[in-house]
């Protein structure tokens, strides 16, 4: 599982490229830029996969992985995906411009059995459904220490802010009794929010 392709952060690293580069208006500039990355970075990126990272791609295919995003962040003027990420965050303007549309969600206006997608770098992804009274439970975890079956409460759900659960729980455990908290995406915010269409539904 890798990096969803749509977030700012992501956008941004196409900009720098950019700067570096050129504008990318058309796929023999892709094919370029794949010849200037293997010249410059001594690294190999397929002119798919630099389709793919532009949105040229019709494949469908959304994510990046993060060895990818660590080659071409080195190439925009970065050590690695990580560090250009750490970048962006320093730079308080231009992070709040990346999220200038981002994605909220105020838990009082879900619907029971609301399914949302959440993830935050660098490959995290956790699904959960709400279960009412600001309650959610995870459905299903990639690369994260939260579990299927874990519970928090939240109120609200932001893009570029860190996510709080409260009265975190482990599958199992009472969550009336707890006093648990959790937080995720400390470092840059939560980076994707989605709601799960229910025809998505995992068996």
């Amino acid at each position: 599982m890798g990096i969803n392709i749509n977030i700012p952060q992501i956008q941004a690293l196409r900009c720098e490229v950019e700067n570096v580069f050129g504008k990318i208006s058309s796929h023999s500039c892709l094919h370029k830029l794949s010849e200037d990355i293997e010249l410059k970075c001594k690294e190999h990126i397929s002119v798919s996969t630099l389709e793919r990272l532009w949105n040229y791609s019709t494949r469908n295919a959304t994510n990046i992985s993060v060895r990818i995003l660590d080659i071409v962040s080195s190439y925009a003027g970065a050590d690695c995906w990580e560090d250009f990420c750490n970048r962006l965050q320093k730079e308080s303007n231009r992070e709040s411009e990346l999220f200038e549309n981002k994605e909220t969600i105020n838990c009082d206006t879900l619907r029971e059995g609301t399914r949302i997608k959440i993830g935050w770098l660098p490959n995290r992804i956790c699904e959960v459904e709400y279960i009412g009274n600001y309650r959610f439970v995870a459905t299903h975890t990639e690369n994260s220490s939260i579990k299927p079956g874990d519970s928090f409460r939240c109120l609200h759900i932001e893009q570029g802010r860190e996510l709080y659960m409260d009265c975190f729980t482990l599958q199992g455990e009472d969550m009336n009794n707890s006093t648990s908290h959790y937080v995720v995406g400390q470092t840059n915010g939560i980076t994707i929010i989605e709601i799960i269409p229910p025809s998505d539904k995992k068996s």
